[in-house]
């Protein structure tokens, strides 16, 4: 008979581990990652700088897509990927990058959908699902972190400095800003970390000696605090 049980902390649980798996999703696919010096679509360098003239605007830079201002497009800026094959990725750091991210990310988007039905099944294969989907959190926060270190040392390729300027260097973004993707990516870390803590809270809520009084009792539908 499966047994529907819902507390505040497996609930808040299974919503921090979908709002993770989103926001990491989201990062990783948005070209938002740096944001270039302001210029027109015929920006120059200079000795002192880069040089621009009329409207300006900011292009932005993704680990593997970007968006820019043709001199032919006067409508909007043109968003989309920079390298169709894996190979194209701006360096070899930002394909490890993107390994490593894919990976976090596949693990939590996994644990996110798992997430949804511990509220029926809290056992797989003898074994509480939460602390198997607490480990898995771990596994992918571990992933997500290698990946955002190694992601600053592709700075010094060709492709960001074109966006960046000559001064980008690993670790260095010259004339770029971050943008909110990377700052979202980094936050989305953070979050796995506290679910894959958190995870064992909500075990520990759906094992509890009330929640087994409730079941004892026939109820098929356990709300808990």
């Amino acid at each position: 008979m499966c047994h529907v049980i819902v507390t505040c902390r497996s609930m808040l649980w299974t919503l921090l581990s979908i709002v993770a798996a989103f926001g990491e999703l989201i990062a990783f696919m948005s070209t938002d990652w740096l944001v270039g010096f302001p210029r027109t679509p015929d920006a120059v360098f200079s000795p002192h700088g880069a040089t621009t003239a009329g409207e300006a605007y900011r292009p932005t830079l993704g680990i593997y897509g970007r968006c820019i201002k043709l001199p032919h497009l006067h409508r909007g800026i043109l968003c989309g990927p920079y390298a169709v094959h894996f190979g194209e990725i701006a360096s070899g750091f930002w394909q490890a990058t993107s390994i490593f991210l894919a990976a976090g990310i596949l693990l939590l988007c996994a644990v996110a959908f798992i997430s949804v039905f511990t509220m029926c099944f809290q056992s797989i294969m003898k074994k509480s699902i939460f602390n198997v989907c607490g480990l898995l959190q771990g596994i992918a926060g571990l992933f997500l972190i290698l990946g955002l270190m190694l992601y600053p040392a592709g700075w010094g390729s060709d492709k960001v400095q074109l966006y960046c300027g000559p001064d980008a260097a690993p670790y260095r973004a010259g004339l770029c800003s971050m943008g909110w993707a990377f700052y979202t990516a980094m936050g989305g870390t953070v979050l796995t970390f506290i679910c894959a803590v958190f995870s064992a809270q909500a075990e520990i809520a759906t094992s509890s000696d009330k929640v087994q009084e409730e079941i004892e009792e026939g109820k098929s539908l356990i709300c808990l605090l």
